[in-house]
């Protein structure tokens, strides 16, 4: 195209955001000598382009000169559409967040304040307020916070979004400042601009059981915790939120949303054999028997094994595989049961329920399987379910006195 209809500073800008959006900022540099070579004057577009290119690559020296090249330029042609705007100035703000330069970002706030005519959008003032927290600066992140909120009352467009509100959340849940965290909780509903969504609901909540334990408040985390899986059910373990609520479970003797079970009566290092159930009373199925000849039994029981006419285990049919009526049970049945030898610790088979989340693990004959594995064919002489180990295993707070056995296993369940 720059061929055939000659060069513009629109096709120029494309090249330059497309360097940068490949992973070579650096090499958007190159477009700007071009643009010059052939007589073309960069626009504010440009600029921006080329300020953001130097964000991302950390040359923020370089950044700063394009700033001062723009604000010449504007001047000599008389421009105000050349002159660095709002995004600008974000754009510098992110840079210098990025490489922690607290100085150079209060420079930007002031003179960005001093400017006139630049209007200072509620974009600019999250990205202020922003690389302030990441920067450490929480008081000047505060001052700003608040002339958001006193210009929102004269300008709503201003009104912060509410994942500002949980930057803020964050920084003060860290330092255990309960109070903090409980104000912003509390005004995120009405102050904020759009929809919150369930994401940032939850993480609220979970910021505001941190900062309770942070700050040594346990009886008040462990009631924050209590509403948390009330009302949403659970915590993802995979939220920050999740070693707050360990934290809570640990200093509360685990009492409130985790159980610890103690196995009082059973070794951890006597062989599965010694707990299973006998294999003839799980009451396997044949193999070639129609689901709905036995459709009742997964009333009752959320797997049942399958045989086949030798007697040799070959699968397992769970309930929610039960859909069609008139397949026969080794159509739907899951092959390769998880099975072990009959010498396997209890220890190992309950660690294989937990971490693999099986709902049945089939125990055969040591000199049928040597090692926890799968086989096409097994001749099974147990079972284990997590219904069996719920049964051998006491909540740690029902035991009144210390229990001592020759090995404890504890787990949360």
């Amino acid at each position: 195209m720059l061929h055939d209809d000659g060069p513009s500073i629109l096709m120029y800008n494309l090249l330059i955001k497309g360097y940068i959006n490949t992973g070579l900022p650096q090499d958007a540099f190159a477009i700007r000598d071009e643009i010059l070579r052939q007589g073309l004057k960069p626009d504010r577009l440009t600029y921006n382009t080329l300020v953001f290119a130097c964000a991302k690559s950390g040359q923020m020296n370089a950044a700063m000169r394009l700033l001062a090249e723009m604000k010449v330029e504007a001047q000599k042609v008389d421009c105000n559409n050349l002159f660095p705007d709002a995004v600008t100035y974000t754009t510098l703000l992110k840079g210098f967040r990025d490489v922690k330069d607290i100085l150079s970002i209060q420079k930007l706030v002031m003179e960005m304040k001093s400017l006139e005519n630049l209007c200072i959008d509620r974009i600019a003032y999250t990205g202020i307020v922003d690389a302030l927290l990441i920067c450490g600066s929480t008081k000047s992140a505060l001052c700003i916070f608040g002339e958001i909120l006193k210009l929102s009352g004269e300008f709503p467009y201003l009104r912060p979004k509410p994942h500002l509100y949980l930057s803020m959340m964050r920084t003060f849940a860290v330092q255990g400042d309960y109070s903090m965290v409980k104000t912003f909780h509390k005004r995120m509903w009405p102050d904020t601009a759009g929809s919150i969504s369930r994401a940032v609901q939850v993480e609220a909540d979970e910021l505001l059981m941190e900062a309770a334990i942070n700050s040594g408040q346990v009886d008040v985390a462990r009631q924050v915790l209590s509403s948390i899986n009330t009302k949403w059910e659970g915590i993802s373990w995979t939220s920050r939120g999740s070693m707050a609520a360990v934290r809570v479970e640990a200093l509360s003797g685990f009492t409130t949303m985790f159980s610890p079970y103690i196995l009082p009566q059973v070794s951890l290092d006597d062989p599965i054999k010694n707990i299973m159930l006998p294999f003839e009373e799980a009451h396997p199925l044949r193999a070639n028997l129609d689901l709905k000849k036995v459709v009742m039994r997964f009333f009752r029981d959320a797997v049942v094994p399958v045989v086949d006419d030798w007697g040799s285990c070959i699968g397992l049919v769970h309930r929610e595989d039960c859909t069609e009526l008139k397949a026969t049970l080794s159509e739907i049945m899951r092959s390769a049961p998880p099975c072990v030898p009959a010498t396997t610790s209890i220890g190992r088979v309950i660690d294989l329920l937990l971490e693999k989340r099986y709902k049945m693990i089939v125990v055969v004959k040591p000199n049928n399987l040597y090692e926890t594995g799968y086989s096409s064919s097994l001749r099974a002489i147990g079972v284990f379910t997590p219904e069996q180990l719920y049964k051998v295993a006491t909540p740690a707070a029902e035991l009144q006195e210390p229990c001592i056995c020759h090995n404890q296993h504890m787990s949360l369940v």
